[in-house]
């Protein structure tokens, strides 16, 4: 249990259209009215964001008990770039469109409850993933799902549409992708797999391949229904080529949080794994991630995370 007196709170004016800006202000007032002392960080960027987030920790004067990112997933993963390997805990305020890892470990979505939760010090440890882009300088952290090919593109342009809200945007920006190309050629390497020899590949065609570390993304999207946060291993949902009619019909089910049922998806686990794929974007957590190929890698026990 970690006494928390002092903590810096992040925030993008941006989650949720707004809402993380609310809830950043109700969450900084009842961490002040508890006697927390609080350093507020909003940065103009996400590299920005995620440069202050770095020198703050590194500044004594400071000495955060834990970082709070009072926003969704983007947020948090922009966090996470400057926070693994500290060693402090983070929390969260839920005020994004999708709050996955939040709903994931049992934080609620209610700004009062997840402020108390952060102040009872209780943590777990989890997982999380990394992607490494061929072209990206560094490798990416991530905490719940990375997306790729149709998935991504769907994300990219749902983070540049500001209606409709909630997870009904990615459903809409869904069907305006599916006027594009659906199926290129994958190839999926796994490593570390309970499941296959080491070094298994794969080669098929596939719409999208999802790399999970948590079951949902998107809003309670249920892209990698047997995940484990803390098992050490990444869920891949291959969705492999099918008629466009069907990918309208399975679209409304996994908006509505459903398993996809079709025989072209399918499911891997691996500790490592390398996708290649021809012209096909990657997001980590909602954000670019640059494009394929590109290795994934589970890193078990990364994260302390302040959870019921």
């Amino acid at each position: 249990m970690t006494e928390i007196r002092s903590i810096l709170l992040v925030t993008n004016p941006l989650s949720g259209h707004g809402k993380g800006v609310q809830v950043a202000i109700s969450a900084a007032n009842l961490f002040t009215e508890r006697g927390v002392q609080v350093t507020e960080i909003r940065g103009d960027s996400a590299a920005d964001t995620e440069d202050r987030v770095r020198k703050a920790l590194a500044d004594p004067a400071i000495h955060a008990d834990a970082v709070v990112a009072a926003g969704g997933d983007g947020l948090t993963c922009v966090v996470l770039q400057a926070l693994v390997g500290t060693g402090v805990p983070l929390g969260l305020v839920p005020g994004g469109t999708g709050n996955d890892l939040a709903r994931e470990v049992g934080i609620p979505d209610d700004t009062v409850a997840a402020v108390d939760l952060v102040l009872r010090g209780n943590s777990r440890t989890i997982d999380l993933g990394t992607v490494q882009a061929e072209a990206a300088m560094r490798p990416m952290w991530f905490a719940t799902v990375t997306g790729t090919g149709l998935d991504a593109r769907v994300t990219l342009r749902a983070n540049e549409m500001r209606w409709p809200k909630g997870p009904l945007r990615y459903t809409v920006a869904a069907l305006l992708e599916l006027v594009g190309k659906l199926a290129v050629p994958y190839r999926i390497e796994l490593h570390g797999s309970p499941d296959h020899p080491d070094g298994t590949v794969i080669e098929q065609d596939a719409i999208m391949v999802a790399v999970g570390n948590t079951r949902t993304y998107g809003g309670g999207m249920l892209i990698a229904p047997d995940a484990v946060i803390d098992d050490g291993l990444l869920d891949l949902t291959v969705v492999g080529a099918m008629p466009r009619r069907d990918l309208v019909r399975l679209l409304p089910a996994l908006s509505a949080g459903k398993r996809i049922e079709h025989p072209a998806s399918t499911q891997y686990r691996a500790a490592r794994l390398i996708l290649t794929a021809p012209d096909a974007p990657a997001t980590a957590d909602g954000d670019p991630a640059g494009m394929l190929p590109a290795t994934f890698i589970a890193r078990p026990g990364a994260l302390e995370i302040l959870a019921p």
